[in-house]
């Protein structure tokens, strides 16, 4: 009898994902017209959330018009995308016969276009057939530019994307797709385009940051390519998180996230994701709510659920956080960083639990509108929906990398402390 190799392994093939070409740095947008121009666009659709009030959509797409590139605006991206907005962004593209796409603004943006993408390269089916991994049978779809505005997505240098199914709002579903035809063609990374975004999405997209390098560390891939980004990720958080809340106009400190999103990406790009990413995923599939502020709130949660099966790893992350481990044991040094989560969490202003979130928590909260409307002003606490929440996350294609083993009942406890405990 033949030995299976997952039966001693539960990856014992590890595959190393490329990375899109990129422009990181100041004044990277300037030359946007100039790039799409070099990629052979001639009319392209520009994706985003809308970014109103900011000036940075008038400002690229005039960037875009002089180089002798047609814009067709699409600003109807919502916060945590959905199904519908992949469908409608390709079907504009199709009536104003674009040949390329530019996505502005966060992961929204740049996971709806990649969504988009996939619709129009294989006839307009519905975008929720390519959940899960390598589901493109076309290779071959739309040019794509993602210029970033905030430093958490990492999906400008990505292999996924993460749209929410709202085909039964009654069981709503968010869904993850990895594909290496989704990855764009180019992206660009400019701090100066983060300066208009506010406090609050700064803090929640940096603890998105802090998830994507710390799961890979964690992850039980174990993929070691992705290791040495990660732990850099995690100490340029540390030097400048707090820095780019408070100071915004800091570019020594915006260029630090911009540069800790962008490898943090690159070390789950391969490396893999866990339970902080399942969680967020099933919160936001029910209440729409911003993906990094459900980071926040998970991961340390998450962090002290998984301890027992990567104390070292934590250990490690303690002292990446700037926490003096020297006289603590290892399993000390893991407990320490938990609590420098917390801390860093407290520092920024992150609410305590998600009970605590309504529909005033933080300005254009996405709770409460569009398809989500009448759900209700705050959070349901109750067991039946922590239990739909824990049956959401086992679905989640971010849950087989996590370190710990998973059950439905192992993670009640915790999303009942994310729900509704306090530190």
């Amino acid at each position: 009898m033949a030995i299976e190799l997952n039966q001693i392994w539960d990856f014992p093939i590890k595959e190393f994902h490329p990375f899109p070409k990129a422009k990181l740095g100041v004044g990277a947008h300037d030359i946007l017209g100039v790039e799409a121009k070099e990629l052979g666009m001639t009319r392209v659709l520009l994706m985003t959330t809308g970014l109103r009030g900011s000036g940075i959509i008038d400002e690229l797409k005039g960037k875009i018009e002089y180089q002798g590139v047609d814009v067709v605006l699409f600003d109807e991206v919502e916060s945590n995308p959905k199904d519908y907005n992949c469908m409608d962004a390709a079907a504009r593209y199709q009536s104003e016969k674009c040949d390329g796409i530019i996505s502005v603004g966060g992961g929204s943006s740049h996971d709806a276009a990649k969504g988009a993408r996939m619709v129009i390269a294989h006839d307009g089916r519905n975008i929720n057939e390519f959940e899960g991994f390598s589901k493109a049978t076309n290779k071959e779809n739309p040019k794509h530019i993602a210029v970033s505005t905030t430093a958490g997505t990492g999906s400008e240098t990505s292999w996924a994307y993460v749209i929410t199914d709202t085909s039964d709002m009654d069981n709503p579903h968010k869904w993850v797709a990895f594909d290496d035809t989704c990855l764009v063609d180019l992206a660009m990374d400019d701090p100066l385009l983060y300066y208009s975004c506010p406090e609050h999405f700064t803090a929640f997209c940096g603890f998105d940051v802090l998830a994507h390098c710390t799961e890979p560390y964690v992850s039980r891939l174990d993929f070691a390519p992705s290791l040495g980004n990660a732990k850099y990720s995690i100490e340029l958080i540390r030097d400048h998180l707090r820095t780019a809340v408070y100071e915004p106009h800091n570019l020594e400190a915006r260029t630090g996230m911009m540069h800790a999103q962008y490898i943090a990406a690159q070390a789950f790009n391969s490396g893999g994701l866990g339970l902080i990413h399942s969680l967020s995923h099933a919160f936001s599939a029910f209440y729409d709510s911003h993906h990094g502020l459900n980071n926040a709130i998970a991961l340390p949660r998450v962090w002290e659920y998984n301890l027992p099966a990567r104390y070292e790893r934590y250990a490690d992350i303690a002292a990446l956080l700037g926490v003096d481990t020297r006289n603590l044991t290892t399993v000390q040094a893991a407990d320490a960083a938990v609590e420098e989560a917390i801390r860093i969490s407290k520092d920024l202003g992150i609410p305590e639990n998600f009970g605590q979130l309504n529909v005033d928590t933080y300005e254009k909260n996405q709770m409460n509108t569009g398809k989500y409307a009448g759900k209700g002003t705050g959070v349901d606490t109750s067991e039946k929906q922590i239990r739909a929440i824990s049956e959401h996350m086992m679905g989640d294609w971010c849950t087989p990398g996590n370190p710990r083993e998973c059950t439905v009942e192992s993670m009640i406890p915790m999303v009942r402390h994310a729900m509704t405990g306090t530190y």
